[in-house]
């Protein structure tokens, strides 16, 4: 891991990582606010997340497989 490629899927990760923190320390408090329509809306919300934090990993390295 030198040169200029070495850091870059690191800072990559990282920036995915905060983005994911900040939603997930939100969660709470947006599930509650769409509980308050629906059980079921709030459930979906929180399964959305999960799974997309999931998603944008298999996907960048995908990504990542297809360049080399």
């Amino acid at each position: 891991m030198s040169g200029p490629s070495g850091r870059s899927p690191a800072i990559a990760a990282a920036i995915i990582m905060i983005g994911f923190m900040l939603l997930f320390l939100a969660m709470p408090q947006i599930m509650i606010w769409l509980g308050g329509f629906s059980p079921w809306l709030a459930a979906a919300f929180g399964l959305l997340a999960v799974l997309s934090f999931f998603l944008v990993f298999w996907l960048r390295a995908r990504h990542q497989r297809g360049r080399r």
